[in-house]
């Protein structure tokens, strides 16, 4: 493949008008392995190998690179690229002073993983310093360690790198590598079912009842469901992606259309952003190929961070022609004991004594004593492969 922009042919054009292709040709990767061992290095942390790739394929488009002073203080302070494109959120490459003080404009570098692992250049274009409290209190609305995106912003080095990248080793996903469609193999799967519209629908959690009511509400609405759980680093506490995997394949066999839904994975690592990361997740479906994107409740959030709907606020805030995907939003969905279905507060008129609603963590003290969650929260065949797995 080549590092040059990928033609479009699907009918929503990538963010920025151009799907980002940075994986090296067959000539370049020999290349670059050949003159590699020479190169000044930085090791990659979990997240930042994992954005690499997400460049690499055109999921961040237009990134070509982590971001350089001009982009990221702008992301920052106003959600803007320099040149003015919507983005939410800065993706960067953090390194100490003692890493980057040989390191000269313009000079190409290697990346590594934390395994050793080569895993492409960059052309260093810039090297700063950057304001961690900052940053946590403009993306993340806190500056609160407790926040797990803060944290991981604290333990980043003391500098920021940016320039273009060219990869020539993919992130390794293990279990989860039969499921990884590029945007590139998305788009083409949409157009070869004749898909013009696609929702995309989020989570880090296995599907319930609630999900999957908003899921074919929207499905009402298009051709298609791309159904795009986030399987890269979560927080200690989030079930494994190997077993949301399982849940999602019991889930579709036995009660979705074959033929009008696409499961996919996100390799991405979770930033707990809240509303930003809202915004940032509807713009990597965009790139995947989507026309639509569901926006629930506390969308992204964690703890009490952030407003039920506050992601909700923010989108409907940013113009749709800097957007170009179409938000859906759905109210907190549940099971209505005295309606007999699935309900939200905008359909059912039942006092809360009538809904049946869990928390995670009552959910999990029911999976850790063997207990299957009630079929009006969990599909049975779900809750089976969680206890199984618990």
């Amino acid at each position: 493949m080549s590092n040059e922009p990928t033609p479009q042919s699907h009918p929503i054009p990538a963010h920025g008008g151009t799907l980002i292709n940075r994986l090296a040709t067959d000539v370049q990767e020999h290349d670059i392995r050949q003159r590699a061992p020479q190169m000044k290095k930085l090791v990659l942390t979990n997240r930042e190998s994992s954005d690499l790739d997400l460049i690499a394929v055109g999921a961040f488009s237009p990134l070509q690179g982590f971001m350089g002073q001009q982009d990221y203080q702008r992301v920052v302070s106003d959600m803007r690229l320099a040149d003015g494109t919507l983005w939410s959120l800065p993706v960067t490459l953090s390194a100490t002073k003692e890493e980057t003080k040989a390191i000269g404009n313009q000079e190409e570098i290697a990346l590594y993983n934390e395994t050793n692992t080569l895993l492409g250049v960059m052309t260093v274009e810039d090297t700063f310093s950057y304001d961690k409290q900052q940053e946590a209190n403009l993306a993340y609305g806190t500056t609160e360690e407790a926040h797990p995106g803060v944290a991981a912003l604290y333990q980043q080095k003391e500098l920021l790198v940016g320039g273009s990248v060219t990869v020539v080793q993919r992130q390794d996903i293990g279990s989860m590598l039969p499921h990884r469609c590029d945007p590139i193999e998305t788009r083409q799967a949409f157009l070869d079912r004749g898909w013009r519209t696609v929702v995309g629908f989020q989570t880090r959690n296995p599907v319930h009842r609630a999900h999957e009511y908003i899921q074919k509400a929207a499905m009402e609405l298009v051709d298609g469901l791309l159904l795009h759980p986030l399987v890269g680093e979560t927080k200690s506490d989030d079930i494994p992606a190997e077993v949301r995997m399982k849940c999602y394949e019991v889930l579709l066999e036995n009660y979705y259309p074959q033929d009008r839904t696409h499961l996919s994975i996100l390799p991405a690592a979770m930033r707990y952003a809240g509303p930003r990361e809202a915004v940032f997740h509807a713009l990597i479906r965009k790139n995947y190929g989507c026309t639509h994107f569901i926006v629930g409740r506390d969308h992204a959030g964690v703890g009490n961070y952030y407003g039920t709907y506050a992601a909700q606020d923010l989108l409907r805030g940013i113009p749709s022609a800097d957007l170009e995907i179409t938000p859906l939003f759905f109210d907190n969905s549940f099971f209505c004991k005295s309606c007999g279905n699935m309900a939200s507060a905008k359909t059912c008129p039942h006092s809360e004594d009538s809904r049946i609603s869990l928390s995670g963590t009552q959910v999990r003290d029911m999976l850790q004593r063997g207990e299957l969650p009630p079929p009006e929260f969990s599909r049975p065949e779900v809750a089976a492969v969680l206890v199984a797995n618990s």
